[in-house]
């Protein structure tokens, strides 16, 4: 569906207004499949290229959609193949609008998620064990010698999972967490399990724990925020007791089912901003959902559909800034930044999207299908242009 939306997008607001000299890369997964997923990593080399991307939600495949799309075997996510090249940071921010309070009342301020986009799940190796037998972790070093640990003696089948990450991504990380939070000028948060992950989190602790020391801790003791470390799930609860207004900084996975959590809290999946920023200055903007499968087959029967397009338009509005910005393009980032205006006021006036219209407070509300909402913000957007 998301497919669907991303051409909605540039049809009615984009291409009318600007000349997009685009390389484009099909990510879709029959095209995926058929390349042996060499398209996503040629789009990921692009965006190191050109120092900007936009992406579209894409599937990630399993078992289910092997069988649907015979596909050669289960791809990776596209996702993680991409952040893995570019490494870096992503940051999620929800968008607010008047008119749509957070679940969580004494949210008062936006949640920023900062998830590392490097290793840990998105890059593991997996082993179905077939039966009776010992699993290892071995290690060779370059010089020949070899640590040998045992991860378990089973006595029937199992499974088991190797992960990694590399101190390199995670000092990127950290400073970009860092930079972020000051020129937020809100607090960092960072969490981690590292009572039960003793030496693969606490890692995690100690990197960020030493850059804040030696980099960071003047800066933020005169910018009047802070830093600090704590147990992922202590957070969870400050988090809700809080009022927003901070930089959540957190591993792979974990950054991933947060932002979901707070960008539900906040009103609504397709209601986030999220930018991938790598340390070398490259840039992916893109949706922070998923494909909104659901909708997608009611669209195939013909049914009519009302899917919010908001993230998808946010993730070409930050990529234009950025463009602008980069480019010294002032036009275009004057578009940019009016489109986005032009999607809060359709809303705020209450022309929404189902999703929406079970949230939004606004006297007089609309419920729309997808195109005539994108159509509304076009009609918004012209009269601001």
């Amino acid at each position: 569906m998301t497919r669907i939306i991303w051409k909605l997008v540039k049809d009615i607001l984009l291409n009318p207004y600007v000349d997009l000299k685009t390389e484009y890369y099909d990510l879709g997964l029959a095209h995926r499949d058929a390349t042996a997923d060499k398209v996503t990593e040629q789009s990921a080399y692009a965006i190191k290229k050109y120092g900007v991307g936009v992406k579209c939600a894409t599937i990630t495949a399993n078992a289910d959609r092997v069988k649907e799309y015979e596909l050669k075997e289960v791809w990776k996510s596209p996702n993680a193949t991409i952040r893995s090249i570019l490494d870096g940071t992503v940051f999620r921010t929800p968008i607010i609008v008047n008119g749509i309070s957070p679940f969580v009342k004494t949210w008062r301020r936006p949640i920023t998620i900062a998830r590392h986009a490097y290793g840990d799940i998105y890059k593991s190796l997996e082993y179905r064990v077939p039966g009776k037998g010992r699993a290892e972790l071995v290690f060779t070093a370059e010089s020949g010698e070899v640590s040998r640990q045992t991860i378990h003696d089973f006595s029937g089948p199992g499974v088991i999972m190797g992960m990694h990450n590399l101190d390199q991504s995670i000092e990127a990380f950290a400073r970009a967490c860092f930079r972020f939070a000051l020129e937020a000028k809100q607090d960092l948060w960072f969490s981690t399990k590292d009572t039960i992950s003793k030496t693969y989190d606490h890692t995690f602790k100690e990197i960020f724990q030493r850059i804040y020391e030696d980099e960071y801790r003047q800066a933020f003791e005169a910018a009047q925020i802070t830093y600090f470390y704590t147990l992922i799930d202590d957070v969870v609860a400050r988090i809700i007791r809080s009022e927003g207004g901070v930089v959540w900084a957190c591993k792979n996975y974990d950054g991933d089912v947060m932002s979901d959590m707070v960008a539900t809290a906040f009103g609504s999946l397709a209601m986030m901003t999220s930018v991938l920023m790598s340390p070398d200055g490259h840039y992916e903007f893109e949706a922070a959902h998923g494909t909104v499968q659901r909708h997608y087959y009611q669209h195939l029967r013909g049914e009519e559909t009302s899917t919010n397009p908001v993230a998808t338009i946010f993730a070409w509005t930050g990529a234009l800034k950025k463009r602008g910005e980069l480019d010294g393009l002032a036009e275009l980032v004057d578009f940019a930044t009016r489109l986005e205006q032009a999607s809060v006021q359709t809303i705020e006036e209450g022309i929404l999207t189902k999703d929406l219209g079970e949230l939004s407070t606004a006297p007089q509300k609309r419920i729309v299908n997808t195109e005539t909402f994108i159509r509304e913000i076009d009609r918004r957007l012209a009269s601001l242009l």
